[in-house]
Order: structure tokens, then C-alpha cells, then sequence
């Protein structure tokens, strides 16, 4: 299965109304990224074992690790979780960027360094998350 129908079958396993709101902010991740690189992953390690929600991921980003060893990423992720969705916005280097800019305009939103959490599309405003997925992707 190729990462197109891993996407689509991860998607599609979610109950009603998180499937529909996660295929909306797939749609407009790739309008955002037209032809990016398109990661999935299905957050079980090397031993089969679940530590992790799956992720879908968008774009390419590089981590640096403190000893100096590298890691190709994705950029932009969303995950669908117990109690809503998170899209997280990696390479940002002030861990309080996001907060402070778009916390307030997000509406109910959950906002640390990199993680922008939510219970339903609803309640936050979604051209304020697509600005900050927008900024994200000018910082790398």
C-alpha cells in the first residue's frame, strides 16, 4: 500500500465527524504544499509495538539532534486523537511563537512550541491555522 492509501485508509478509519474534518485539513495541508512529500506514520516501532499516534505528515524537514546527528522528517503533521485533532508545526525555533501569535485567534485551541490541538474544526478559526501552517513552513 503506497502512502496515498495509507493516508486515505487511516483517514477513513475515524469515526464521523473527525473523518470529515480530517479529510478538510488534508485538502487544504496539500493546497498549502502543493507536491510536497507525503509521509504516514502508523505509530508502531520496530518491534510492532503502538507508542505513538499515526501521523500523517507533509513536507520535509531535517532534525538536529544535539549530537549532531541528523533525521529527515516531516514538516507539517496531523493526527487524529482521543479527544480531537493536533497538527503539529515542526522547525519553529521560539517554542513560544505559536501561542503568543496565534493562540488567542485560534478560538478553542490547545497551542505549546509546535502543537496546535483541537476538539472539532468548529471551534477554532481554520484561516488562522492554515497562517500559522503557513509561517511554519517559511521558517525552515
Amino acid at each position: 500500500m503506497n502512502v496515498e492509501e495509507q493516508i486515505k485508509k487511516y483517514i477513513n478509519s475515524q469515526p464521523e465527524p473527525k473523518r470529515s474534518e480530517m479529510q478538510e485539513l488534508h485538502q487544504r495541508t496539500l493546497n498549502v504544499l502543493p507536491g510536497c512529500k507525503l509521509w504516514f506514520l502508523d505509530g508502531k516501532d520496530s518491534e510492532n509495538k503502538t507508542v505513538s499516534n499515526p501521523n500523517i505528515g507533509y513536507g520535509f524537514y531535517t532534525i538536529k539532534y544535539a549530537d549532531g546527528k541528523t533525521r529527515e522528517f516531516y514538516q507539517i503533521g496531523l493526527s487524529a486523537n482521543k479527544t480531537g485533532i493536533s497538527v503539529y508545526i515542526l522547525g519553529i525555533k521560539d517554542k513560544k511563537y505559536l501561542a503568543q501569535t496565534y493562540g488567542k485567534k485560534l478560538g478553542k485551541a490547545s497551542v505549546s512550541g509546535y502543537c496546535i490541538k483541537f476538539k472539532t474544526l468548529k471551534d477554532i478559526n481554520i484561516d488562522v491555522l492554515e497562517a500559522a501552517i503557513r509561517y511554519g513552513l517559511s521558517t525552515s
